[in-house]
């Protein structure tokens, strides 16, 4: 299994004189060979060489949570792995040394706030993305999977990613939103390179920040004078702990809802299908039984997590017999941590009757993913829908799945064959 696009190792750079040898791992969490090579492979290695939390010398030196437990703690701790990089007076510098007439940078709220500040940005989303709402949506999503399923079924052949999981997923997302189809390509673009590459180049994700909010700002705008049944008109009505919401709140939401709805649930359908690709008694036993698919859905997320968010140290502290300083960048792993041996009995086994359940794929603490509900029907829909419509399916020989690295992890191309 190769990757998409070789891409070379960031350098290193020396290891701070309060990390000790035995925290040192070298990791590249965008260019590591092995990650863009066979990710399942890789982060189970990582699992077995690598400490809990770990240091590495790439990307301009960053830490690494990987053990389950030490994560956890952390994603409940915001008052010392802050999910805010830059404070207002920081912002207010880094503007100042911008030139003239360039644009507000835009901050994706809530996610890059903590407590209290996110909960009160946090709020107006809760009933949107709440069970309810998700479940209301099911019979939309499920005709949606049926019309992708069947433009590709009397080929024999498809990759999976760009005929089914980009598209189900961008779809719901695009007018749940209310950002038109007819530009689904473009919006999926920007947020795949949004999403690539190195975060810590500051300029570039600032460059490629604004062209996100610029193919969005004339229909954030248009909700605002015409409302309609969609997200961005939602935002504008809600307003933000008893204020009327401004624009740059709407780019702020804007940001992170577009980023969150584009990308995540893309790669979990397409490991999922990667997994049941090469095993086809479990192919079977779903047909046979589809009322198990939520349980095989939830399983295959602990087994193959995908998101890697980053938090940012608030103060000097020593956690989990590790010194941390403040400013210093951090990993949150969560496909390492649900394959965590302390955690999970066998992780590398693929058990949905296995006892321990509780995984980390959609976070935890008050940054637990909001779309996490909408997320779990996309997928078992996905998943009911291709059981039911094609026959067995099976990797394509001729073509091996890709992959990239990143802040989400996943299957860049996963060609597939079934029989017609």
């Amino acid at each position: 299994m190769n990757a998409a696009v070789p891409l070379s190792l960031s350098p290193k750079v020396p290891k701070p004189a309060h990390v000790p040898d035995s925290a040192v791992y070298d990791f590249d969490a965008y260019c590591d060979p092995g990650l863009l090579a066979d990710p399942v492979r890789r982060i189970a290695e990582i699992v077995k060489q690598a400490p809990p939390i770990f240091w590495t010398p790439r990307n301009g030196g960053q830490w690494v949570i990987q053990g389950y437990e030490a994560l956890f703690n952390a994603y409940r701790d915001p008052e010392t792995f802050s999910s805010q990089f830059m404070s207002p007076e920081q912002m207010k510098a880094m503007m100042a040394s911008l030139p003239p007439g360039t644009p507000r940078i835009a901050q994706a709220r809530p996610i890059n706030l903590d407590p209290p500040e996110h909960t009160k940005y946090r709020a107006p989303l809760q009933k949107t993305f709440s069970p309810k709402s998700a479940l209301a949506l099911k019979d939309d999503i499920r005709r949606l999977a049926n019309d992708l399923i069947d433009k590709v079924a009397a080929q024999g052949r498809c990759d999976f990613v760009p005929a089914i999981a980009e598209q189900l997923p961008v779809q719901v997302f695009l007018k749940l939103f209310g950002l038109p189809l007819e530009h689904q390509a473009e919006y999926r673009a920007l947020a795949k390179e949004h999403l690539s590459g190195n975060t810590t180049d500051m300029k570039a994700m600032i460059a490629k920040q604004f062209r996100l909010l610029n193919v969005m700002r004339a229909t954030i705008l248009d909700r605002r004078d015409n409302p309609r049944d969609d997200i961005i008109s939602m935002l504008w009505k809600a307003g933000v702990d008893g204020r009327p919401t401004t624009m740059d709140d709407m780019e702020d939401y804007a940001l992170l809802l577009f980023i969150a709805g584009l990308d995540t649930v893309v790669n979990g359908a397409s490991f999922l299908m990667l997994h049941l690709a090469k095993n086809p008694a479990l192919q079977e036993q779903l047909r046979a039984t589809p009322k198990i698919i939520p349980e095989a859905v939830e399983e295959m997320l602990r087994r193959y997590t995908f998101t890697v968010p980053v938090r940012c140290v608030a103060k000097d502290v020593v956690y989990e017999g590790v010194t941390m300083k403040a400013g210093e960048r951090v990993l949150m792993y969560d496909p390492a941590a649900d394959l965590d041996p302390k955690q999970f009995k066998n992780p590398e086994a693929y058990d949905m009757n296995r006892e321990e359940k509780t995984h980390i794929a959609f976070g935890a603490g008050p940054h637990r993913c909001l779309g996490s509900h909408l997320a779990r029907v996309e997928l078992q829909i996905i998943t009911e829908q291709m059981m039911a419509r094609l026959p067995q399916i099976r990797l394509d020989p001729q073509k091996a799945p890709t992959f990239h690295g990143g802040h989400v992890i996943g299957p860049e191309t996963l060609p597939l064959v079934w029989d017609v």
